[in-house]
């Protein structure tokens, strides 16, 4: 009985494989020719893999608030998307990263909310990608409050 289970099995991952097909990534280099270590995204198949966006504006004095980078982040998103034929109706996940705000210690979800409820969930753009929202102890960049990487799939 185990080898016959052994055989099942292996068929079922071929014919996996067949299905799905063994698909290359395409990497997207970041925009400004950065000799940083990372891709602005990757392809798999029809599938977009997004790094984490940033407001590029978050530095401004004085500080933007949790809503105000998201939206910049969001925006970032939507141009990056846009650069690959999508919108923000293809992307399918989020992942967001908040950053305690300094004058509370905790992460400003609401003001996250404020950002994000004018893009997703509206009668121009109804889609509502799944997500995740967490706050962190820091973002790799001093005084971010916010970033979001997300996976979109071209229709």
């Amino acid at each position: 009985m185990p080898k016959t289970r052994s055989v099942v099995a292996c068929a079922v991952f071929a014919l996996a494989a067949l299905v799905t097909g063994a698909q290359s990534p395409t990497r997207i280099p970041l925009p400004d020719n950065s000799a940083f270590p990372i891709s602005q995204g990757v392809w798999v198949g029809n599938t977009l893999y997004l790094s984490g966006m940033l407001d590029p504006d978050f530095k401004k004095v004085p500080a933007k608030d949790t809503k105000a980078q998201t939206v910049g982040a969001i925006q970032v998103i939507q141009k990056a998307l846009a650069a690959q034929k999508l919108t923000l109706g293809d992307v399918v996940m989020m992942h967001v990263y908040l950053a305690a705000d300094p004058a509370t210690g905790k992460m400003d979800f609401a003001g996250f909310m404020g950002g994000y409820t004018q893009f997703f969930g509206t009668k121009d753009q109804p889609n509502k990608p799944a997500r995740s929202a967490m706050q962190v102890a820091a973002l790799a960049a001093p005084g971010a409050l916010v970033e979001i990487e997300v996976i979109a799939v071209k229709p």
